[in-house]
């Protein structure tokens, strides 16, 4: 997992965030152990920003991805992902590891199930 905590450490520098100055990293490990990046990238409506998890889903999934084993999560204070990103990390990744780290490489360790309990999924929908 140290290569993907790297690689969401370094995907901070790629976020374009010109209003909050919160950098935000990200990467998920796709099951063909392929790790895929994405950064926050804002916009002046602040409801059109795209927040870094969701970026490095959307962009495995554009490449093809469909099952993921794990994702990581960084930011300068170690922030946890919001509620959105929450309920994508649930939909596309199911309950997998997610390790939230700060700039500095200090890591905590959550199960999506855990950052998004009782999940509205498609049982829900039945």
């Amino acid at each position: 997992m140290k290569k993907l905590i790297a690689h969401a450490i370094a995907m901070m520098e790629k976020a374009y965030t010109p209003y909050s100055k919160y950098k935000v990293g990200a990467a998920v490990l796709t099951e063909d152990e392929t790790i895929i990046g994405g950064c926050n990238v804002e916009s002046s409506s602040y409801g059109l920003t795209c927040c870094a998890e969701r970026t490095a889903l959307f962009t495995a999934v554009s490449k093809g991805h469909l099952s993921f084993k794990a994702l990581a999560v960084a930011s300068k204070n170690g922030g946890t992902p919001c509620g959105a990103c929450r309920q994508v990390i649930w939909d596309l990744c199911g309950n997998i590891p997610v390790y939230i780290t700060d700039e500095h490489g200090n890591v905590r360790e959550k199960e999506s199930k855990a950052l998004l309990p009782d999940a509205f999924d498609e049982n829900k929908l039945k």
